[in-house]
């Protein structure tokens, strides 16, 4: 797989989650539907953007993210227990986390363009190193995997709240 592949798949990654939350009012990225459905959108995109800034990291670039946001979205992976926080002033706005998200994205394609070939194939100590040892093996899940199994919750997200297919309208 080419970095130009990953970046077209990171690109419909990013084209899919705002049409996930196009229609989507401020008070209902914080709404949460149903048990199992915590991950409301605003804590989804947020999440996302914490992935983006840590495969950035990952890159050899500075982790970065807006005032506490790391606080609110960072998560250390399958089995942490915490959820969204329940207070929804803390959230920032629909526009403010699709803004950062973009960014984040544009700085994780630019690393992409950068990367040396030869470092794609090395050894790189992660969460999922049994499964995926290599740096590329990383930037595939962090790219394409990660972002489209949240995504796909968000999809759930909007059948229980009774919305349309956002993938039907791309």
């Amino acid at each position: 797989m080419t970095i130009e592949t990953i970046i077209k798949q990171y690109d419909f990654n990013f084209k899919y989650a705002r049409a996930l939350v196009q229609d989507l009012s401020d008070n209902q990225m914080t709404t949460t539907p149903a048990d199992g459905l915590e991950n409301h959108p605003a804590f989804t995109l947020g999440h996302l953007i914490a992935g983006s800034a840590g495969l950035a990291e990952d890159l050899r670039a500075k982790f970065e993210m807006p005032d506490n946001w790391a606080d609110l979205f960072l998560r250390k992976g399958p089995g942490d227990p915490r959820k969204p926080d329940l207070d929804k002033s803390k959230y920032p706005s629909k526009i403010l986390l699709l803004k950062e998200l973009e960014n984040q994205h544009n700085k994780v394609k630019q690393l992409l363009t950068r990367v040396n070939q030869t470092d794609l194939n090395k050894n790189f100590k992660w969460r999922f190193s049994n499964y995926m040892p290599t740096l590329l093996d990383l930037i595939i899940f962090m790219c394409i995997n990660h972002e489209a199994m949240h995504l796909g919750q968000l999809a759930a997200w909007r059948r229980a709240m009774g919305l349309t297919s956002a993938l039907a309208a791309l």
